[in-house]
């Protein structure tokens, strides 16, 4: 028996007067709102409805008993309607996870915007530490892996990014700009460990050449795993960055970072957006992951192409 239903049928049989206009209001059969009465009735193990031939009316037991049935059913609703609510309405807590890295440099230069269209939304950010993929409670999840990746999550890719090789306008006085890839041996380069790197030989690959690769042998003076360490250190002049492109975009379009050996890439990484489910998805995570979408793929195609 669905408890819930018969009393909602016993509701609407008092609402409504009588069961043939329950029925009606319900879009049940008249017999099957009097089977649901009858089960309530067996269930509570007494006569809720005095029954005649012109009309219904609640026994004493009935009054007291619908007084209840009215305040759960209410309940009931209203959390429906929240439950709705959260999925389909622009409103509420966006619970973000993410490392140190895209918090700094993807996530938080797009906050200001998407509240601007969506003012009811507001941000939580949990930084994830040590690497991997993120784990805990919450909407999206965003993380970094290599072409081709294939975990098992529900995750979709946003954005592709690769490596470009960019030095200060300082260090460029210095130092002559690379013309062709194996300059770089004559200069101080700074890698990460995500730079293609073995053994300080890089692979740079040539997207107008079909992607043709050329390995070339440095001997970097800094290689360090931590990426705002490295876009620190290129940004003082410490020598020629191989920096994410998405990392690099903004110093690039203002000035203080200056592109080498356009259009050579090193490396190629995809940014994720993970989410727990793809059922019931809430309105506000579907537009941040659309929104997320469109401008990291804007802002690198910018960053890329001028």
């Amino acid at each position: 028996m669905d408890r819930l239903l018969t009393m909602r049928v016993l509701q609407t049989v008092v609402d409504e007067g009588g069961f043939a206009a329950a029925a009606r209001a319900l879009d049940m059969s008249p017999a099957a709102v009097t089977r649901c009465v009858a089960d309530l009735e067996q269930d509570v193990g007494a006569r809720l409805l005095q029954r005649s031939t012109r009309n219904v009316s609640l026994t004493p037991v009935g009054e007291a008993y619908l007084a209840r049935v009215r305040s759960i059913l209410a309940d009931v609703d209203a959390a429906r309607s929240a439950a709705r609510e959260h999925t389909g309405g622009m409103a509420g807590v966006l619970r973000l996870c993410s490392d140190s890295v895209l918090a700094t440099h993807v996530l938080a230069p797009l906050v200001a915007e998407f509240r601007l269209q969506h003012p009811a939304v507001h941000f939580d950010i949990l930084l994830e530490a040590g690497g991997g993929l993120p784990g805990g409670d919450f909407d999206v999840a965003l993380f970094s892996a290599p072409a081709g990746f294939d975990g098992n999550v529900i995750a979709r890719p946003f954005a592709s990014t690769v490596g470009v090789l960019c030095a200060s306008p300082d260090y460029l006085r210095r130092r002559a700009p690379p013309q062709a890839p194996q300059d770089l041996a004559g200069h101080d380069c700074l890698l990460g460990h995500c730079s293609s790197s073995r053994d300080g030989t890089v692979v740079l690959s040539h997207p107008e050449q079909g992607d043709a690769q050329v390995e070339v042998a440095l001997r970097p003076v800094l290689t360090v795993k931590h990426p705002d360490t490295l876009l620190a250190a290129t940004l003082h002049g410490a020598g020629i960055g191989f920096l994410s492109v998405d990392l690099a975009a903004q110093y690039l379009r203002g000035g203080s970072l200056v592109r080498v050996l356009a259009p050579w890439t090193c490396g190629r990484l995809t940014l994720y957006a993970m989410v727990p489910s793809r059922k019931f998805m809430p309105a506000r995570t579907r537009a941040f992951m659309d929104f997320l979408s469109e401008r990291m793929c804007s802002k690198i195609q910018q960053a890329l192409h001028g």
